[in-house]
C-alpha cells in the first residue's frame, strides 16, 4: 500500500495536451499498467482496477478543457487539477473499501482515505504543474498540437 510523490504523470499530461484526450488516456492506461507491473500492491481484483488502470487513464481528460488547440497556463490548471480530482476519486474509492483498517483507531475511514490520498496527490499535483509550465514556458513547440 502507499503513494508516492513522482512525476508520473508528466508523460500522459504531454501525452494528453499534445495529441488529445484520447492519447491521452491510453497513455495513461499503459502508465497505469506499467506502475502495477513495476511494483503494485493488490488486495482485490476491483480495488486493481481503481488503484492503477483507472486512476492513471483518468488523467487523460486533462485535455477536454482545451478548445481549438489554444493551450494556456489557465487551461493546463484546470485540466490538470480537474484530472487529478478524478485520480484523487478513484484513490479514494479504493482507500475506503480495502484499506479502512489502516486507519487510527476511531478515525473515520473517510477521512482516513482522503487525509492519506491527498497527502501525496496535492503535492504530486503541484510538482507536476510546475514541471509542464516550465516546460511550456522553455519549450513551447513541444505541445504543439497534433490532433
Amino acid at each position: 500500500m502507499g503513494g508516492s510523490i513522482s512525476l508520473i504523470m508528466v508523460p500522459i499530461f504531454i501525452i494528453t495536451f499534445r495529441r488529445g484526450w484520447k492519447s491521452g488516456v491510453l497513455t495513461g492506461l499503459l502508465v497505469g499498467l506499467l506502475n502495477l507491473m513495476i511494483g503494485g500492491y493488490v488486495v482485490h481484483p476491483v480495488q486493481l482496477v481503481l488503484d492503477y488502470p483507472l486512476a492513471y487513464l483518468v488523467l487523460g481528460f486533462a485535455s477536454i478543457f482545451i478548445v481549438k488547440a489554444a493551450l494556456s497556463i489557465k487551461t493546463i490548471v484546470i485540466g490538470l487539477v480537474f484530472a487529478t480530482a478524478l485520480r484523487f476519486i478513484s484513490h479514494f474509492a479504493s482507500g475506503v473499501i480495502w484499506f479502512g483498517e489502516y486507519a487510527p483507531e476511531g478515525m473515520n475511514v473517510s477521512l482516513y482515505s482522503a487525509f492519506y490520498n491527498l497527502s501525496y496527490l496535492v503535492p504530486e499535483m503541484l510538482l507536476t504543474l510546475a514541471v509542464i509550465i516550465l516546460l511550456l514556458k522553455k519549450y513551447p513547440q513541444f505541445f504543439l498540437t497534433v490532433r
